[in-house]
């Protein structure tokens, strides 16, 4: 009866919210695409990408189909590919629907390999060094819904078949070097785009006067006055899709649960309280220290970092860590305050792909980096289950995040008041910790 007990406090602290298996199948035709894929890039982030790992569920970056027979989903945002995509790779994941490569240092031309791709429903290649003409035909990808790429160096004309793409919601082609005329794009379901900062010449068309100004922006086109100047939203802003609501049971939670429940958000706490003090210690000691260089000390076996040529504008993962975004994601996702406590703000974040995460904002932490990162290293080597596990962290100047996997317990508060003898629950609960630390 423990060891059942065990298991279901276990289960109930994780939040119910492990993603459960995709499937006992493993995509072996799809694995190797994408084993060749990454083998002829490098790539500046550890991926654990192995032929011993499954697929499905395991390997960062990847999504499969419920059944686990194919891959249908590829998100690889900024984790330091670089090189030309190779040919005979990625067109081999022919049930491909969703393709986010961006932010990375990608070049060459447009790949010829997306041409395989018909099952296509979303495709991110901006902010890379991708160059040469658009593709003539994208009719190709009939079941286009956003298009972005932007911050490239693609050039000649926009080509006159997007407008075959009838369920296209989101173009941006910003920030190119595009040339000539805009087509007459037909598109009814469009509700973001974007076209500024190109070399385009000539009127606006018909179509397209609905979008704001700013949407055609650093161009010469005309008419730009007669255009709204509101500014284009984000053409990520309307993927976001909610996490569904977990089903509360109409039983009431029996006390031994309920107790472990206190145990793991204390310890979680104390293990709060205990890192800000010491940031603010450390803080407090270096003051009293001849000032002088710092050398940078080597890395903790414990992290795998992700690090880009600007160290100052990127998130840092732990090891094991699955999550596949970049700070860029984690600014545009869709955000829900938790709670505010002394040393910062808790929020929910919904990222593009549904991914929840709680992100700790942390505010009048005034450290220095090195010391900031070695304190994040102690926390991201705790390991206990009823702790949550630190998955990632960034810092700037002005700005220090902390990233946890989300639980969708609501608040231990709310469960602790009102239930007879709580007071004394904490008592227990805080001897408990002492004993476990």
């Amino acid at each position: 009866m423990e060891g059942f007990f065990a298991f279901f406090l276990g289960f109930l602290l994780l939040g119910w919210g492990a993603s459960s298996s995709q499937g006992a199948a493993d995509p072996a035709l799809d694995k190797r695409s994408l084993l060749d894929f990454i083998r002829s890039l490098h790539h500046g982030r550890l991926l654990n990408w192995s032929p011993s790992v499954p697929v499905c569920g395991y390997w960062v970056g990847v999504t499969c189909s419920a059944d686990g027979s194919r891959v249908v989903a590829l998100r690889l945002p900024g984790v330091g590919l670089s090189g030309q995509i190779p040919q005979n790779t990625l067109g081999r994941l022919t049930a491909l629907q969703t393709l986010s490569l961006r932010s990375n240092n990608l070049s060459g031309a447009f790949p010829a390999d997306l041409a395989n791709l018909t099952s296509l429903t979303d495709l991110h290649l901006q902010f890379n060094n991708f160059s040469g003409p658009l593709p003539a035909d994208f009719s190709l990808w009939r079941n286009l819904t956003v298009v972005d790429l932007s911050f490239n160096a693609f050039s000649g004309s926009i080509p006159s078949s997007l407008s075959n793409l009838t369920q296209l919601t989101a173009l941006n082609l910003s920030n190119n070097s595009l040339s000539g005329k805009i087509p007459d794009l037909h598109l009814l379901n469009l509700k973001v785009l974007n076209l500024s900062g190109n070399h385009l010449t000539g009127s606006i068309p018909e179509s397209l006067r609905r979008f704001p100004s700013s949407s055609f922006s650093g161009n010469n086109l005309y008419p730009l006055n007669s255009t709204k100047s509101s500014p284009s939203p984000s053409p990520h802003a309307h993927r976001i899709a909610p996490m569904p609501t977990a089903r509360v049971s109409g039983r009431k939670l029996s006390e031994s649960v309920i107790l472990g429940i206190i145990v793991g958000g204390s310890a979680l706490g104390f293990v709060m309280f205990a890192l800000l003090l010491l940031l603010f210690c450390s803080r407090k000691s270096e003051q009293t220290v001849v000032s002088g260089k710092l050398t940078k000390g080597d890395s903790s076996p414990e992290k795998a970092v992700t690090r880009s040529q600007d160290e100052n504008n990127t998130l840092v993962f732990f090891e094991g860590c699955t999550f596949a975004f970049d700070l860029e994601d984690l600014l545009r996702a869709s955000a829900e305050v938790l709670g505010k406590g002394t040393f910062g703000t808790a929020y929910k974040a919904v990222l593009e792909d549904s991914t929840t995460v709680m992100v700790k904002r942390l505010k009048e932490v005034a450290v220095g980096k090195r010391e900031f990162e070695q304190q994040m290293e102690i926390v991201g080597r705790l390991k206990h289950e009823n702790v949550a596990e630190l998955r990632a962290y960034y810092y700037s100047k002005d700005e220090k995040l902390m990233v946890y996997d989300f639980f969708n317990l609501g608040s231990v508060s709310s469960m602790l008041h009102g239930i007879p003898g709580w007071e004394s629950w904490i008592g227990t609960s805080q001897e408990t910790m002492r004993l476990q630390l």
